[in-house]
């Protein structure tokens, strides 16, 4: 039995396709789509996965979560261990948690062991650099090997989006296809039709891929960075004004998968030297009892509701406390524009490169087709409008297009479920 699987940074979906025809099985409830996301009760010694380990996280609960689990494919953190009570585990070995339970959940729906799959990957996990690209691809295929699929292959994420996309349309068409995720933005130019969805290898029809290492995990950090760490201290000078504060704690603050890290005692004496240094003391104190309480996860969920608020709002209201930490400020739609505005010229600019490597102009393109997450943000769409004026806008389900593909996918090289 064969299936697709799609491993996001910020969501996941499997499922499996009959007769050309896609389904993703219900994984979380009768949801078919869950949050990448982990919990470890250390009250009950539970784990937990996707909302559920949010909800336990949020109300809190003791124990440790981890978020932007494919965000440590090919980097060096896959290396690191993290303990969690009185175990301590590989980020490998929680990947694999992860991923088996994708699949353990995928058997109970469909009454039957799945041994075959295709897993989406971005075109590049890391970029301009070949061999960790490699290393990444490698290791999420040890993970999935060690959950019990025998057979593994792969597709580049924003095919699996076209193959999906394919099934709706009556002639052909020269398309682009901009999938914006948690963690990567990839771009693909393909030529689609009823008659070229029947081909098993689709090699010919795919003119240009290429993919550059940002999504909205990014655009989470670099919004905290800019409108939320101001008020705990970066970018304030030390007491003798020849300095300012270290900054790589507030990126880790920032950044979902590096703040597991602050939680160590060396963390703690590095910013307790800092709050003795820092010419205010007091933004570095609030700091240290956010990370105390190991509410990081928490902060940064709070910045990420204000990202995605933005999408429907020009302002909204930033609210964070805990025990005696209270944050609070406006955030404007302006603010994060700007926060992310080289982030979307490297979007854009990777577009370009597509087209350039295609041989093709932006005006031949005939429909631009939007999967991820991050094609809502509203900087991201008016640039991607904009750069293709002419073409069809096709926004297909965000979450769960790739899946869909590459169940399909799956189907062609597998054979049907």
């Amino acid at each position: 039995m064969q299936c697709g699987l799609d491993f996001g940074t910020s969501n996941s979906t499997i499922g499996t396709a009959a007769n050309g025809m896609p389904r993703l099985f219900p994984i979380e409830g009768d949801r078919v789509t869950i949050p990448s996301v982990i919990f470890f009760s250390f009250e009950d010694d539970r784990t937990l996965f996707g909302r559920a380990a949010l909800a336990e996280y949020v109300a809190g609960t003791d124990g440790r979560v981890m978020r932007s689990l494919k965000s440590v494919l090919g980097s060096a953190l896959i290396n690191d261990k993290t303990r969690v009570k009185d175990e301590v585990l590989a980020f490998s070995d929680i990947l694999g948690l992860f991923i088996g339970m994708l699949k353990y959940r995928a058997e109970v729906a469909l009454g039957a062991p799945i041994d075959a799959v295709v897993a989406g990957r971005p075109v590049q996990f890391v970029d301009d650099d070949p061999v960790a690209d490699r290393e990444a691809q490698q290791q999420l295929e040890e993970a999935l090997r060690s959950q019990g699929f025998d057979a593994v292959e792969f597709q580049f994420e924003p095919i699996a989006a076209a193959l999906d996309y394919e099934r709706t349309i009556t002639g052909e068409k020269l398309a682009l296809v901009a999938d914006l995720g948690g963690g990567t933005s990839d771009f693909t130019v393909i030529r689609v039709s009823p008659d070229r969805a029947k081909a098993s290898d689709r090699k010919r029809d795919i003119l240009a891929t290429a993919g550059v290492h940002i999504g909205g995990t990014d655009f989470d950090r670099l919004l905290s960075m800019r409108q939320i760490m101001p008020l705990l201290g970066r970018g304030s000078p030390t007491a003798d004004g020849k300095r300012y504060l270290p900054v790589a704690p507030y990126n880790d603050l920032s950044t979902w998968h590096r703040i597991n890290r602050l939680y160590d005692q060396r963390t703690m004496i590095e910013l307790r030297q800092t709050r003795r240094e820092a010419r205010s003391p007091m933004p570095v104190e609030d700091m240290m009892a956010i990370i105390e309480a190991r509410a990081g996860h928490r902060l940064l969920t709070a910045v990420e509701d204000s990202k995605i608020a933005l999408s429907s709002h020009e302002l909204v209201a930033f609210r964070f406390d805990v025990d005696e930490v209270v944050l609070e400020t406006p955030i404007a739609r302006d603010d994060l524009n700007a926060a992310i505005e080289d982030a979307v010229g490297r979007i854009t600019k990777t577009i370009d490169k597509t087209l350039h490597l295609a041989g093709v102009r932006a005006g031949a393109i005939q429909s631009l087709i939007l999967t991820g997450g991050s094609t809502e943000v509203p900087a991201v769409a008016a640039a991607l409008a904009a750069q293709f004026p002419e073409a069809e806008l096709v926004r297909t389900d965000a979450f769960g297009s790739v899946g869909l593909g590459l169940a399909l996918d799956a189907s062609r090289r597998f054979g049907p479920a």
